[in-house]
């Protein structure tokens, strides 16, 4: 089998290996891609009692099985995605856990075929397994010199640092803070931290506060100057003008096109 992002070259898909497309690009995917493009919801057949949706199609030669899906988010900025490249390719059977994650995904996919309950979570939490073991795999291949989120993740201090922006967003970070907390000068640490990440490491921060923000406004939880005070801030005001520079309007304005 072969696939193909639009504009870009064909890529050789074989039995036992996953493909992910973390920008969801427009592709094309089949045996022959050569021939006439048919679109996927052109055959594909509704679920049936709860079960999965099929696509039946092709014929005259051997029979192949795919498995698709998708993993979702709301959030807009994730630098992970943004990081990846528009194809991964995992080879499931050369990983240490393959032969459990093959025969696992087998199982789910015939108790979901089957409609038995429970079975789209099973293959739901799989889903995200395989995901992180794609990524596990491509940041362990990113050569040394390679820049960008993934780079900064990967350096022992400066990913410490960015675990702890992420886990505690609303601490009074300063570089001085985020230097000590990955165990460094707040000069080598402010230098490397924008070499690897690509920003300064206190316009990361910002930029993260803005999507927990906007999570919470979409989400409905308090009012701005309570969300303002989770995520760091001090006065409504400040957080205001933040939050305008980032998405070209006001919090309040923000959640109600949200809603």
């Amino acid at each position: 089998m072969q696939l193909r992002i639009d504009g870009g070259d064909a890529i050789d898909v074989r039995a036992g290996e996953l493909v992910l497309l973390p920008h969801n690009d427009a592709h094309t995917f089949g045996s022959d891609l050569n021939v006439a493009v048919v679109p996927a919801g052109q055959v594909i057949q509704p679920p049936r009692g709860g079960g999965i949706s099929r696509i039946n199609y092709g014929g005259g030669g051997e029979a192949t099985q795919l498995l698709c899906g998708f993993l979702g988010s709301e959030t807009s900025f994730s630098p992970l995605l943004a990081s990846l490249p528009p194809v991964l390719k995992l080879d499931v059977r050369a990983t240490a856990s393959g032969a459990w994650i093959e025969s696992s995904f087998r199982f789910a996919a015939s108790e979901i075929a089957a409609g038995r309950i429970g079975s789209t979570t099973v293959i739901t939490k799989l889903s995200e397994l395989l995901f992180v073991e794609a990524v596990s795999q491509f940041v362990a291949s990113l050569p040394a010199e390679r820049r960008g989120w993934l780079a900064g993740l990967r350096d022992p201090q400066i990913g410490h640092a960015l675990a702890a922006l992420h886990a505690r967003p609303t601490e009074a970070w300063t570089a001085e803070s985020l230097a000590l907390e990955a165990g460094m000068s707040r000069s080598v640490f402010a230098e490397r931290f924008t070499s690897l990440v690509g920003q300064p490491p206190m316009h990361y921060l910002t930029l993260w506060r803005m999507q927990v923000a906007a999570q919470q406004l979409r989400e409905g939880r308090g009012s701005v100057a309570q969300i303002a005070f989770q995520v760091g801030y001090e006065s409504e005001a400040a957080f205001s003008r933040a939050f305008k520079r980032q998405f070209g309007t006001s919090p309040g304005s923000w959640r109600r096109q949200a809603g």
